[in-house]
């Protein structure tokens, strides 16, 4: 058997009902003679074996296409790679299929966004959908503006009675209500989101950290929907919380979360960034910045950091503040989203982003609703680094200057999306 990659195109045994007898003994020679053996020669024997013995070999032959085509950089070739796993995956019996189908098909669209070929992606998420795999479809149609289908679609599944839905379900589908102008609906879903997580943090099941975070994002959405009391109650309670880790620090061990801190700020900057559409997707803001998002949306938001920091440059000579503001913060945005995706945790490296935007901000009139925002920005990233009496003495301050108290309230306000 050659050891010839070329195009890394399918191999020379067709699939017309005669296989070439030679062929296969090559093959099974060279899987027993070779004590290491290449992906790329696997792949090629397992394309041969896989004609006499799909059984055995099939399984075989799909693994071995998907670790070829995560070794390549090449994009293209990935894309057949993936797109022949898919194929033989889809042969194999039921049952033990499943997994297998949903990994390749999955590589597939993936592979098909990060070239460029959005349409068959997409199409591909069609049809998982049609299978029952609709969360997929679902962040695809956000990235391209399409939040009442987005909406819909994550309604039709979660809204089911008895359905189970995470919480990054919730999230998801809650961001999609939003931003298709359903803010009410949007309203009551978090609610209830906040309302488990509060229960969950109450039984020591989950990280107050993770429960401030999802209580200021719902601050913002009252406030957004004009429920003044309603924003105020749940800063109040973020800052009763904050405060409780201040004193006592977090009961529950955690390590990893950071990245509820930065969906939920990722998804506080939508408001402020140019309108989705399929020839100029956005990332599906609300969705796992790691998980959820299609390679292109992700590249082409990352793509951006450039010629926002020539931007945030010229500004800086105009005396343009509120400007200057804005597009400093879009940045920001990014720059978390990179700080968490990289792996380079230290705080350090992002917290001078956030104190930049607290200088900024105390630039402006006394009394501007930007500098609360500011302060409540660097505060949730400084709990996400376990920093918390900083991140309380930045919260409190937000807190007053929005006409709260900086003394936590005891109890625990519970706000809803009726306040």
């Amino acid at each position: 058997m050659p050891h010839t990659e070329g195009a890394e195109s399918r191999g020379n045994v067709a699939d017309t009902g005669k296989t070439d007898q030679d062929a296969v003994l090559r093959a099974r020679v060279l899987l027993l003679g070779v004590e290491h053996l290449g992906t790329w020669e696997r792949v090629l024997a397992y394309r041969v074996l896989a004609r006499v013995s799909p059984r055995a070999y099939l399984p075989l032959l799909v693994d071995a296409l998907l670790e070829r085509g995560y070794e390549l950089d090449d994009r293209e070739v990935r894309v057949r790679l993936f797109a022949e796993a898919a194929d033989e995956a889809l042969r194999m019996d039921g049952d033990v299929s499943e997994a297998r189908v949903g990994r390749a098909l999955g590589a597939w669209e993936r592979a098909l966004f990060a070239a460029g070929r959005r349409a068959e992606g997409r199409a591909v998420c069609e049809e998982l959908a049609g299978s029952g795999a609709y969360g997929r479809l679902a962040k695809v149609l956000a990235e391209e503006g399409r939040h009442a289908e987005a909406a819909g679609l994550l309604g039709r599944h979660l809204g089911q009675e008895g359905t189970d839905a995470s919480e990054w379900e919730l999230i998801e589908w809650a961001a999609e209500l939003d931003a298709a102008g359903r803010r009410e609906e949007a309203l009551e879903l978090f609610a209830r989101l906040v309302a488990g997580r509060r229960s969950e943090a109450a039984a020591g099941r989950a990280p107050l950290a993770s429960l401030v975070w999802l209580v200021v994002q719902h601050a913002g959405m009252l406030r957004a929907a004009g429920r003044v009391a309603g924003a105020a109650a749940a800063r109040q309670e973020a800052l009763t919380v904050l405060t409780r880790l201040a004193r006592d620090g977090e009961p529950v061990s955690w390590s990893n979360i950071q990245a509820w801190w930065v969906t939920l700020f990722l998804l506080s900057g939508r408001p402020e960034e140019p309108a989705a559409t399929p020839a100029a997707p956005m990332p599906p803001f609300g969705a796992h910045v790691v998980h959820g998002w299609s390679p292109d949306a992700r590249e082409g938001y990352l793509a951006s950091v450039p010629s926002l920091e020539r931007e945030v440059a010229a500004l800086r000579g105009s005396g343009d503040l509120p400007a200057l503001i804005a597009v400093h913060r879009r940045l920001v945005l990014r720059r978390a989203l990179r700080w968490e995706t990289s792996g380079r945790r230290a705080a350090e490296t992002l917290l001078p982003c956030f104190d930049e935007g607290v200088a900024l901000a105390r630039g402006l009139p006394d009394g501007h609703p930007v500098l609360a925002r500011a302060l409540t920005d660097r505060a949730m990233f400084l709990l996400a680094v376990k920093r918390y009496a900083e991140a309380r003495r930045d919260l409190a301050e937000a807190v007053v200057l929005q006409g709260g108290s900086a003394r936590p309230v005891s109890p625990m306000s519970h706000p809803t999306s009726e306040e």
